[in-house]
């Protein structure tokens, strides 16, 4: 199978050399607005530079995968769509709700599969607590607990296109939420502070924020995230039953420190970022969209999946900047065409 890459960033260069390296992919494009940076991606993994995003649709591919700047999603997906390429893209769909529903309906127009990149979904810690909830091993769930916490805050000018922290970051907590419980969000109520550094108030966005969600079956869900956790990355998730609880996410590589006499001792090599922490669960969900080209599986996260969480992080923008509880419903024009 030959599959096209757009876009070589720091996503877009780890997924390359996973799609280089997969058994079932006999050739690999790789193309990028900056174009030296293409070439060498190329070079260093044995695929071929594309001059552009034109070159990548007429040399012919049998799917393509999208890593470029979340504002060209869009077009992207529904140039694939009117191709009949399968898509596979990195999270968002779409900075906005507008775009998103307008790429949703060009491939469901076209028929063809979308899977987005919620790479948690392929998580072990967090699979293993999908598959306790659902069996009932917690009895009622009545609270959860989320939190993802950057060790440092991303580049300058990311943050301005980047959707804010709702849309770029917690979206992923949003998505697991749904995932995990099985249960959908229906309200939402949102802070959000930009103390940390200039930056984020430059960009209108906040560097750290928290968000209170009431789940359909009445479960409360706390889910924080910030820019600036200097003792490294920390993602995790709690969920508490009447019965048990789970913690995903607590290892020797957890960036804490117990306080306690006999707590566990300080993570020695904590985790650096998000590529470190998820590196295979990034390799499976990869090697799930070949399948799916292949036509061995179904889609594990389609475009609507990636709605659905994108309608909860828009529910906490409004709630934010409205300083309010904001219901679910309120989100309009939330189901692409038929």
């Amino acid at each position: 199978m030959r599959i096209g890459l757009i876009g070589t960033g720091r996503i877009g260069t780890f997924h390359a050399k996973v799609l280089a390296g997969h058994a079932h992919v006999g050739g690999l494009l790789v193309t990028d607005v900056d174009h030296e940076r293409a070439a060498e991606v190329a070079r260093a993994i044995g695929a071929t530079a594309a001059p552009s995003v034109d070159e990548v649709f007429s040399w012919g591919v049998d799917a393509v995968v999208i890593t470029s700047a979340t504002s060209a999603h869009a077009e992207l997906i529904i140039r694939a769509a009117r191709a009949g390429l399968p898509a596979f893209c990195e999270k968002p769909i779409a900075p906005d709700l507008d775009s998103t529903l307008r790429a949703l309906h060009a491939v469901a127009q076209a028929g063809t599969p979308l899977q987005i990149g919620f790479m948690r979904r392929f998580d072990a810690g967090y699979a293993t607590a999908r598959e306790a909830v659902r069996a009932g091993r917690l009895g009622r769930l009545h609270t959860v607990r989320t939190l993802t916490s950057d060790a440092a805050p991303p580049p300058a000018a990311y943050l301005p296109v980047s959707g804010g922290l709702y849309r770029d970051c917690l979206v992923h907590d949003f998505d697991m939420v749904r995932w995990v419980t099985g249960r959908e969000v229906t309200e939402v109520y949102a802070v959000g502070s930009d103390a940390g550094p200039p930056v984020f108030r430059e960009a209108g966005d906040v560097d750290t924020a928290a968000a209170l969600l009431t789940l359909d079956d009445g479960t409360l869900v706390t889910s924080t995230a910030t820019r600036c956790n200097g003792a490294g990355y920390d993602v995790r998730m709690e969920l508490a039953g009447e019965r048990d609880q789970l913690g995903v996410g607590l290892d020797d590589r957890t960036p804490i420190t117990s306080t306690e006499p006999k707590g566990p001792p300080p993570a020695t090599r904590p985790w650096p970022g998000f590529l470190e922490r998820f590196a295979s669960a990034y390799q499976a969900e990869l090697d799930a969209f070949v399948r799916i080209v292949r036509g061995e599986r179904g889609n594990p996260c389609d475009g609507r999946e990636a709605l659905e969480a994108l309608r909860v992080a828009e529910a906490c923008e409004r709630s934010r900047r409205e300083h309010r509880p904001v219901r679910l419903e309120e989100i309009a024009g939330l189901a692409p065409p038929a």
